[in-house]
C-alpha cells in the first residue's frame, strides 16, 4: 500500500503544508490558487507565528478550506488569530480529549453518551459533500454515472476494471478503458471516511456486512492506495491513472478533478454542488438530535446529493482556558453571521439561522467562559 502523508496548518492567515512521500506540483498549485497566500515551510516560521495565535483547534480536513477562509477574515476584523491543524477527525478528537487544543473538529459526530462522559458539547459548523473523484483519460466531470451499489462494489474490489459491464451499462456512449481500477482511500482516521462508509453501508447490504462504517475501516480492494487527509487522496487520484477516490467537494473543485454523478435515494442521478448538498440537509432538524450529532447520507429528495455531511466542533463545558473558549465562540458566531457567503463561494452550505440560534441558546450556554 502506498501512503501519501500530508496535512495542513493555517495560523493567523498564513498557511503551512507538511507532506511526506510523494511531492506534487498539484498540492502547491492548490494552495496558491485556493488561498492566494505564500507557503511557509520552515519550522522556525511555524513556531514564530504560533506564539501569536489566540485560539487553537485541530481535526477534520473536510472543512479546512472554509475554516481557513473564516480565520483569515476574522483575523483581519478582530486581530485575533486561529491555529488550526488539519490532521483528520480522529486526530482532532484525540487532541481535544488530551486538552492540547481549544476545540476539536470532526465530521464523524461523537455519540451523546460519550460527550456526557467527557464533559463536552458538540455542534455542527458547516455542511458539505463527499464526492467520488476519478482519473480516467477522456472523461469529463459528471460524465460517468454510478449507483451506490456499483460504487460499493468498486471500493470492495468486486469490480476491478472500468469497462466492467455493470459500469458500462450505466454509461452508454462513454468510452471506458479496459484498465484496472486503483482504489484510493484515507490512510488516517477520517470523518470524511465515516461519511463515505456510512453512505455505502446504507446502500449496500454486502458492504455493511463485510466492511462496515466508521472513521477507519479495512479496505478490501487489492488495488488500495492510502492517502493522508483529503489532500493526500486528491494528490494520489491526480497522480495515478484510472484511480478512484473520495474527497470533500471543495478539494475536487479547486484541483479541477473529475467527479462522478450518483443516483440518489429518489432514483435521480445528481451532480455535487451546494444546491444538492442543501437539498440533502433540508430535512434535518438538528435540535431533535441529542448532542446534535447525526449523519445525513442517502437523504430523501429529488435533488439531494447522497453523500452529504456536516462537520462538528467539540468544546469542553468547563474549559481550562476560558478566555480562549470565549474567543472560539466569538469566532464561530462571526462565521455563522458573516461567513455565509465565504462558505457558499467554496460550495459549502452554511448552517440555517434556526440551527445557529439553537446552538447559541442551548449549546454555547453550557460552556463556562468566565
Amino acid at each position: 500500500m502506498i501512503n501519501y502523508d500530508c496535512h495542513k496548518t493555517f495560523i493567523i492567515g498564513r498557511y503551512l503544508s507538511h507532506c511526506r512521500g510523494v511531492a506534487t506540483l498539484n498540492e502547491e498549485r492548490y494552495m496558491k490558487s485556493f488561498f492566494t497566500k505564500t507557503l511557509v515551510a520552515s519550522a522556525m516560521a511555524l513556531s514564530t507565528v504560533a506564539m501569536a495565535a489566540d485560539m487553537t483547534g485541530a481535526g477534520a480536513t473536510f472543512p479546512y478550506p472554509v475554516y481557513a477562509k473564516w480565520a483569515e477574515a476574522y483575523k483581519a476584523k478582530t486581530g485575533n488569530g486561529l491555529n488550526y491543524q488539519s490532521i483528520g477527525s480522529s486526530g482532532g478528537i484525540k487532541q481535544i480529549k488530551a486538552k492540547t487544543v481549544d476545540f476539536g473538529a470532526s465530521d464523524n459526530p461523537v455519540k451523546f453518551e460519550d460527550l456526557q462522559a467527557d464533559g463536552m458539547v458538540q455542534f455542527p459548523a458547516i455542511i458539505g459533500g463527499v464526492v467520488p473523484v476519478i482519473n480516467v483519460d477522456g472523461v469529463k466531470p459528471g460524465q460517468i454515472k454510478l449507483t451506490g451499489d456499483v460504487l460499493a462494489q468498486v471500493f470492495m474490489g468486486a469490480i476491478t476494471k472500468w469497462n466492467d459491464k455493470k459500469v458500462a451499462d450505466l454509461n452508454p456512449g462513454v468510452k471506458l478503458p479496459d484498465a484496472p481500477i486503483t482504489v484510493v482511500h484515507r490512510a488516517d482516521g477520517s470523518g470524511t471516511t465515516a461519511i463515505f462508509t456510512d453512505y455505502l453501508a446504507k446502500v449496500s447490504p454486502k458492504w455493511k456486512e463485510t466492511v462496515g462504517a466508521g472513521a477507519a475501516v479495512k479496505w478490501p480492494a487489492e488495488s488500495s492506495v492510502g492517502g493522508k487527509g483529503n489532500e493526500g487522496v486528491a494528490a494520489n487520484v491526480t497522480r495515478v491513472k484510472n484511480a478512484i477516490g473520495y474527497v470533500e467537494y471543495a478539494y475536487a473543485k479547486k484541483n479541477n478533478m473529475t467527479f462522478v454523478n450518483l443516483k440518489n435515494a429518489a432514483g435521480h442521478f445528481v451532480a455535487p454542488d451546494d444546491d444538492t448538498f442543501a437539498a440533502a440537509a433540508a430535512g434535518t432538524d438538528w435540535s431533535k438530535v441529542p448532542g446534535m450529532g447525526t449523519f445525513i447520507t442517502n437523504a430523501p429528495g429529488a435533488k439531494s446529493w447522497p453523500i452529504t455531511g456536516a462537520s462538528f466542533i467539540l468544546v469542553y463545558k468547563n474549559p481550562e482556558n476560558k478566555a480562549n473558549a470565549a474567543e472560539v465562540l466569538k469566532f464561530f458566531d462571526y462565521a455563522f453571521k458573516e461567513g455565509k457567503k465565504m462558505a457558499s463561494d467554496l460550495d459549502y452550505v452554511p448552517m440555517p439561522d434556526a440551527t445557529t440560534d439553537f446552538i447559541r441558546k442551548n449549546v454555547w450556554s453550557q460552556i463556562k467562559t468566565k
